[in-house]
């Protein structure tokens, strides 16, 4: 068959690496909801969430430790009963000459293999979630610099404006520190976000190749990274899977011999080390009834038509920084209520759609009219902007 979809060979289907690959994000996401919910009653578990990348990059950490240790497997891997082993290419005289090509020989891990494994299956989609956040909020800087200019001050601010930069004048040392520090983080972000598209499409391209090469049975490699590791994923047979309990047992029990000290002291480390892994056996095991039950929750309501159909929500962009007062122009009165150009109590309120400020409706028509610009801040404007106010504030 050109496509493997049966449960026959050591060779796993595409849909069980997929699913596989796809695990740990909906651990994530069953994570993330859990302790969002625990949230509402525990406001302490917010600082849990704040640092949400740290934390699940640490559990994942131990978990793909422990799970490469024992079984040869990393934890999503070792769920649907698969397996890592090395990858040896022979060439043989008789093959290159019979035109048959390369004996391919699998092995055991090696302890190299064992700690890169960890490093892609943690560290890198920890450092690329990292990079996606600074470009998201680069791209949002940019947006904003776009629609409002660079010039991000804030009319009302004006005064804390002052006292920061007078006392950052008083420490000028420091000052300068935090000045070269901006700069710095400005010019790295600027860098992420015009690399990281690049990178993002490449990374997305090479997966998308090797998946495809994998369902049509090109290559025995299901990503890049493990054709770099050479590693390939291969199911467990009944007896890998029944050695692997003795092989776990034989582990720990060699780490309690290894145990020194007086007798009650051993007995002390024997005792925290079991219960170690024990919490260990129950995290795995709650870990995977998490991403069963969040699963099932998701299918049960939620179809695909409506995930599909659901309509991008985006968070409403900023207000504009309010209009400056020009220094030629009309000063604007402390008592809200009255109108900049006769000092009285507004009659007939309307604003003047190009600057935002109200004024009496006969006197901003005749001063429009004769100057044809705003009188606070001499911006241009015609008798065309000036909108009637129902309600007066």
């Amino acid at each position: 068959m050109l496509f493997q979809v049966g449960g026959q060979g050591t060779r796993p289907t595409f849909f069980e690496m997929s699913a596989a690959q796809q695990l740990p994000s909906s651990l994530r996401a069953a994570l993330t909801y859990s302790l969002g919910v625990l949230a509402l009653r525990r406001p302490f578990i917010h600082k849990i969430l704040d640092y949400e990348d740290e934390f699940f990059a640490l559990l994942m950490l131990v978990l793909e430790t422990h799970s490469l240790r024992t079984t040869d497997a990393s934890f999503a891997e070792s769920l649907y009963g698969l397996r890592r082993r090395g990858v040896k290419i022979r060439l043989k005289k008789s093959d290159v000459l019979a035109g048959s090509g390369n004996e391919i020989h699998h092995t055991g891990l090696h302890k190299r293999q064992k700690v890169l494994s960890v490093a892609f299956l943690v560290i890198l989609p920890y450092l690329k979630s990292k990079l996606q956040s600074v470009y998201d909020k680069q791209r949002e800087a940019a947006l904003q610099a776009s629609l409002w200019g660079d010039n991000d001050e804030r009319f009302d601010n004006t005064d804390d404006l002052g006292r920061i930069n007078n006392s950052f004048g008083s420490s000028g040392n420091s000052a300068i520190e935090a000045s070269a520090r901006a700069r710095w983080i400005k010019r790295l972000r600027k860098t992420v976000g015009a690399c990281y598209p690049w990178l993002h499409a490449g990374n997305e391209g090479l997966c998308f190749a090797y998946q495809l090469l994998y369902l049509l049975d090109a290559t025995g490699f299901y990503s890049i990274g493990l054709h770099a590791l050479g590693v390939q994923v291969c199911r467990a047979t009944g007896q890998e899977l029944m050695d692997t309990s003795s092989r776990i047992s034989k582990i720990r029990s060699r780490e309690r011999e290894r145990l020194r000290g007086p007798p009650w002291l051993k007995a002390l480390q024997g005792g925290l080390l079991s219960c170690g892994y024990a919490v260990l056996d129950y995290a795995q095991t709650g870990l995977i009834a998490a991403v069963f039950f969040f699963k099932m929750m998701e299918w049960w309501y939620q179809s695909a038509e409506e995930r599909m159909s659901a309509p991008t929500v985006y968070p409403p962009p900023p207000p504009p920084p309010p209009p400056k007062v020009a220094k030629e122009g009309i000063p604007l009165p402390q008592d809200r209520t009255l109108c900049p150009l006769c000092s009285q109590k507004r009659a007939n309120p309307s604003v003047l759609a190009i600057s935002g400020f109200v004024f009496c409706y006969t006197c901003v028509f005749k001063y429009v009219s004769q100057y044809k610009r705003c009188p606070v801040t001499l911006t241009p404007a015609t008798v065309d902007q000036i909108r009637r106010l129902f309600h007066d504030v």
